[in-house]
């Protein structure tokens, strides 16, 4: 493939942003060589600036559930658009906008908007230390929640990948205040909670970490977690940014019936645009200004392009069905398994192109167990260049990097693009299509060759 017109523009970027980058993993560190940038995207497709086509497994990092570019959001944002970009007082979708959160997840009984699933995460925090008066915060190895001071402790995202868990710039006495633990390790848990339990302010987590590869928590983890929570006074904090809306209409705190305190949102809830959302337990989120104390502001949030391109969004997701009673139907996402009638919702198709790209996979690993872990869940996945079982961030660590690396780059140059690091998440969106899968598994198989 020709990157020339990429080549020039990395090469002009690197003169005027840090790294040639506005986010460290676009950078291509992780595996060698230098970004393409993107011209348009449609569908399940992008296309480069130098005019190559790829299909696209990145989906802007979780957002595009319905594929780039998808014309009801578009409609929707240009419709808002011709009355008005900005207002910074309140309008009528921040209010649909958290209706439709409040009720898609009941564990949210109140919800404030916001521009970012890092500022979500960072009043998620404030939020639980003022509610509760305690400092200690107790987080998970390899769980990214943005790059607030207080989290950017053994982190996973970016920070991992570029093999700096912990940030400069972050003073040692905020640090001091986060306690990090070992993702599914009950043992540990308890022996916090019994030593410092009255201290703790509130625990934070990904229910399912899907910034240091995609692994999932061992029976019973979440509900001692919901357990200690309840029985020291701490509050439970969900990081759904990626898994929201994704994984089950509900997120992931749906399949797994667990009830955080506090939700953090955003990817999918905007539309592509910047959003972010946190809610939860009305008497904790009565704690925020104005009618409480915990200070929490913003000029852009409850933007009302982002509420309209969201609200586009998740309304599409909720009414795309596919029915089949006599013959057979198309859709994109949905290849016909059976002859018997069936009605299938938005997550219930991503569910079955998801598995019909896990069964693909499976064969094309068969023999090779101990050089390679496939997860999935719904609409994401993650293929580690390491035998099994992978629980854990250390057990994530034992990835291949450089033979992740050389996949990577196969795969890029025949047009599928992967996330640039074995330490991210794929995505999965309605747009793609069992072509889409099939070319996909092809050219892995051929990739695989040349990695290892």
């Amino acid at each position: 493939m020709d990157h020339t017109i990429s080549h020039s523009l990395f090469a002009r970027a690197q003169e005027l942003i840090p790294g040639g980058v506005n986010s460290p993993v676009r950078a291509f560190r992780a595996v060698g060589g230098e970004p393409f940038f993107v011209q348009k995207a449609q569908g399940s497709h992008i296309w480069d600036v130098d005019g190559n086509e790829y299909i696209d497994y990145v989906g802007t990092w979780g957002p595009a559930i319905l594929g780039h570019a998808p014309r009801v959001v578009l409609d929707a944002i240009g419709d808002t658009a011709s009355r008005g970009v900005s207002f910074g007082i309140p309008n009528p979708l921040e209010v649909e906008m958290a209706a439709l959160i409040c009720n898609w997840v009941p564990s949210i009984e109140k919800v404030r908007m916001v521009n970012s699933g890092t500022e979500a995460t960072m009043s998620c925090i404030r939020l639980a230390r003022g509610f509760t008066g305690r400092d200690l915060i107790v987080k998970f190895d390899g769980c990214y929640h943005g790059h607030a001071d207080s989290l950017l402790v053994k982190a996973g995202s970016g920070a991992l990948t570029h093999g700096e868990p912990d940030s400069a710039g972050v003073p040692g006495p905020f640090a001091g205040l986060t306690i990090t633990l070992p993702f599914n390790d009950p043992t540990a848990i308890l022996s916090l909670f019994m030593a410092q339990g009255s201290k703790i302010a509130a625990v934070i987590l990904e229910p399912i970490p899907a910034n240091a590869g995609l692994y999932f928590p061992g029976p019973g983890f979440l509900d001692l977690l919901r357990q200690q929570c309840s029985e020291y006074g701490a509050v439970l904090i969900f990081d759904e940014v990626m898994t929201g809306f994704r994984v089950a209409r509900g997120g992931a705190q749906e399949l797994y019936g667990i009830s955080p305190d506090l939700t953090a949102l955003g990817k999918v809830i905007g539309g592509g645009l910047p959003v972010g959302a946190f809610g939860g337990r009305a008497e904790i989120m009565e704690c925020l200004s104005p009618s409480g104390a915990v200070y929490q502001a913003g000029t852009l949030s409850g933007n009302p392009l982002a509420m309209a391109a969201g609200l586009a969004q998740l309304t599409e997701l909720e009414q795309t069905q596919v029915q089949r009673k006599s013959g057979w139907v198309e859709y994109p996402s949905m290849k016909e398994v059976s002859n018997e009638s069936y009605s299938l919702n938005a997550w219930q198709m991503l569910e079955a192109l998801g598995a019909s790209l896990e069964q693909g996979v499976r064969e094309l690993l068969k023999g090779r167990e101990d050089q390679f872990t496939f997860h999935r869940v719904g609409s994401m996945f993650c293929m580690f260049f390491t035998g099994g079982p992978v629980n854990s961030l250390a057990d994530a660590q034992r990835s291949d990097r450089q033979a992740f690396a050389r996949f990577f780059h196969a795969c890029l140059d025949a047009g599928v693009y992967f996330a640039p690091s074995q330490f991210e998440t794929g995505f999965i969106s309605l747009a793609h299509t069992h072509a889409d899968i099939d070319r996909t598994l092809r050219v892995m198989a051929a990739a695989l060759e040349k990695a290892c």
